[in-house]
């Protein structure tokens, strides 16, 4: 007879059973039954969500009677058109908030929602690797095949644009970039970009934007290219915008998609029965939040900035253990781990044991993380410095 785990096993598809929960989150659940432990495995900001933002929420909840209630699909009106003006605003570009625009759940809930909507089971999307290994997951589980174009560490890893076409095929629905990068910080050139796009034209695919991070840019600003400014590519890009890092709202998953026309009906239609809606109040924070005072990305920015500074200091002191590039933006260092006989599944997991130091396996962030580990800088200073200590 048949326990109830097997029973429980044979109801469960296969595309839940094969999948694996984030490293990330893994790494993160582990440090949490340790009550000291510093971790720097998680991308969670340390700040607090602006002042502005939490102002506009609490005038809300005493004067919006409908606050509490379910809205369309799509979202808020005035929500998409203060999203499409931000667009705007970005890249020079008119956007349509009735017809180019959905507020969505943040960007992996968005993500989630495109790939539905794009893959069919054998369908393929190109990732960098490394690349953020939730698009990796994402793609399996929605049947498809993550595609890896291999980024270069001797070139600060900078990708190979010649390797691209190779890589394109008959199933080949999309392109996914992230830039500054998750995990290795790395801002995709000018040039890059361009190519990108036109090859992603040529061959009548999509580029998704994945933009958590394009606020945190340090001295490298003038290396960072808007796409969606180049009209030529339009119907070509998904860009997904989330205001989880840079207003520090992780927690209240909002951020917004810009998509071609075509595409909206679609996204929409997979968000409502997803998530009816993102919550109405986490549209009123996001509303507030895009047309409230901007100063705190300039504190943020410096903090960042200074943190990333710090953990470079460590790791030069650390030179034995790790070699790195330095990040030219985002809040992650994605070193190689040398001179160590274990993996870095197993180097993870025995410096959280041995240490209390939590980091991120580097190899669930594509072939090209083997040996290496991610560690996020967006923690307090004093979380950095312990976990270097005891390291």
């Amino acid at each position: 007879m048949e326990s109830s785990f097997d029973q429980m096993g044979r109801l469960v598809a296969s595309r839940s059973r094969d999948l694996g929960i984030s490293a990330i989150k893994e790494m993160s659940i582990r440090s949490a039954r340790l009550p000291d432990a510093a971790s720097l495995a998680w991308g969670l900001p340390s700040f607090r969500t602006p002042e502005p933002i939490r102002a506009a929420v609490a005038q809300a909840l005493e004067s919006d009677p409908k606050l509490g209630m379910y809205t369309l699909p799509a979202g808020l009106p005035e929500v998409c058109q203060a999203a499409a003006n931000a667009q705007k605003n970005r890249s020079g570009q008119p956007v349509d908030p009735d017809r180019a625009i959905m507020i969505t759940a943040g960007n992996m809930e968005g993500l989630n929602t495109i790939f539905s909507v794009l893959i069919d089971p054998g369908d393929e999307v190109i990732v960098t690797d490394p690349g953020f290994v939730s698009h990796i997951s994402q793609i399996r589980f929605n049947g498809g095949i993550p595609v890896y174009w291999k980024l270069d560490e001797g070139r600060d890893w900078a990708p190979d644009i010649a390797a691209l076409p190779s890589l394109i095929g008959p199933r080949t629905k999309a392109i996914i970039l992230v830039s500054p990068s998750n995990p290795t910080g790395t801002i995709l050139s000018e040039a890059t970009l361009r190519a990108v796009a036109k090859l992603a034209r040529d061959n009548g695919i999509l580029i998704i934007i994945d933009d958590p991070y394009s606020h945190f840019l340090y001295e490298n600003r003038s290396q960072h290219f808007e796409l969606a400014s180049l009209p030529e590519y339009t119907q070509n890009i998904v860009y997904l915008f989330t205001f989880s890092k840079c207003y520090a709202m992780s927690g209240w998953r909002a951020g917004y998609m810009v998509m071609p026309t075509a595409l909206r009906a679609e996204v929409v239609k997979v968000h409502d029965l997803t998530m009816i809606c993102t919550p109405r109040i986490s549209q009123i924070a996001a509303r507030a939040a895009l047309q409230g005072n901007q100063s705190h990305l300039i504190e943020f920015e410096r903090t960042l900035g200074r943190r990333r500074a710090l953990i470079c200091d460590r790791l030069d002191r650390l030179s034995h253990v790790f070699q790195y590039v330095r990040p030219q933006g985002a809040y992650y260092v994605f070193p190689r781990v040398v001179d160590v006989k274990v993996d870095d599944v197993s180097f993870a997991h025995q410096l959280l044991d041995r240490a209390h130091v939590a980091v991120t396996p580097g190899s669930a962030f594509g072939p090209s993380g083997q040996d290496h580990v991610r560690m996020a800088f967006c923690v307090e200073d004093d979380v950095i410095n312990t976990a270097f200590d005891r390291m």
